[in-house]
């Protein structure tokens, strides 16, 4: 091989090394999620919101005849 292709390639070998050599060694501090918003099994705080037509709505204009249950999904891109 050429000189310049082989010290190229050495190159690319060391970064690659390196760049997953650290990115496998870094691990990340586990979350504790009994600290985070709100628990299983919560009361819901009062709050109110405004609907794309202009109609107020609260928790108990939402809740039905067996009550309500309220799902929150965090998305990825977040």
């Amino acid at each position: 091989m050429p000189r310049p292709l082989v010290t190229a390639l050495g190159a690319a070998v060391l970064f690659i090394a390196l760049g997953l050599g650290g990115r496998a060694a870094q691990q990340p501090d586990p979350v504790d999620t009994s600290k985070i918003g709100p628990q299983v099994g919560a009361i819901v705080p009062t709050f109110s919101g405004v609907d794309q037509f202009g109609k107020t709505h609260t928790l108990e204009s939402s809740l039905g005849p067996n009550g309500a249950m309220l799902v929150f999904f965090r998305s990825a891109d977040w």
